[in-house]
């Protein structure tokens, strides 16, 4: 491999740069992820002790060397079990990278009108309502701390759920492609407790919540002005339009053009 250039016995070779240059850009997007909490920091003293590691390797001081490598060891575990969330974070965040999606969503266009009317209709009562639509990734275990329905989705009985009286409006309701999967289900609740000096209710906190940690999308209707939010990939948007939660909608649902053969062939089998 070409030679870059000599440090004593040491040589930089154009290989050597390919590995630094993406290894550098890995923890750089670490960072990105974790930058503004309190693992940011000890990340950084993490990689510093890193870098004094290497340092000490070629310079062959075994004695540092093997202090910091066991300082390593010991702050790798310690990082790893007080910093879960953000771990959890940064691998959910991977896995929705588009060339790791090996679940194809089957063509259920008319599915987004009826959850948009369904959604415009609980705002226009002001029956406040949280619907989780999954994305790639089944949430089974926070499904399963509701009551498992199974049924096709339908406006009617969206709306019958979230009516105040029901016994199951307090919860969120699971969408997996056109089934609803559970009803009153319980969603783990962000950290993020207020936006702009404006403190969030609990429906928009589990809504939050849910979208840090999986591949999903979370529709929030809220009960006291009847606004509707959305939370994607743990932001949280208010306000939206009809037309805007139909583009979110239709990034679920509607597939891309790569994957639209197979669905129509998926049709067809169905249909015999």
């Amino acid at each position: 491999m070409f030679e870059l250039f000599r440090v004593g016995f040491i040589t930089f070779t154009f290989l050597d740069l390919i590995d630094v240059l993406i290894v550098t850009y890995i923890f750089y997007k670490i960072y990105s992820v974790l930058r503004g909490t309190i693992a940011s920091q000890i990340f950084l003293g993490l990689l510093l002790i890193f870098l004094l590691s290497f340092g000490a390797q070629i310079l062959q001081l075994k004695a540092i060397g093997w202090l910091l490598r066991l300082i390593t060891d010991i702050w790798i575990i310690t990082f790893i079990i007080l910093f879960q969330p953000e771990i959890r974070r940064l691998l959910v965040i991977v896995a929705r990278a588009p060339f790791l999606r090996f679940n194809i969503k089957s063509y259920e266009y008319d599915t987004v009108n009826i959850i948009i009317d369904a959604v415009y209709e609980l705002s226009q009562h002001q029956h406040g309502a949280l619907i989780i639509v999954i994305k790639s990734s089944g949430i089974r275990g926070h499904s399963e701390t509701g009551k498992m329905i199974g049924a096709k989705v339908s406006k009617e009985l969206i709306r019958a759920i979230f009516y105040p009286r029901s016994a199951l409006h307090d919860g969120a309701i699971v969408i997996n492609n056109d089934i609803i999967e559970s009803a009153a289900a319980t969603m783990p609740f962000s950290a993020v407790a207020s936006i702009d000096g404006e403190i969030l209710g609990m429906r928009h906190r589990a809504g939050l919540g849910i979208s840090e940690q999986a591949d999903v999308l979370s529709i929030i209707v809220s009960e006291e002005t009847g606004s509707i939010s959305v939370a994607d990939n743990g932001k949280l948007y208010r306000g939206i339009s009809r037309d805007v939660l139909k583009k979110y909608l239709e990034n679920i649902y509607r597939p891309s053009k790569q994957f639209h053969i197979l669905s129509r062939i998926e049709s067809i089998f169905r249909k015999k």
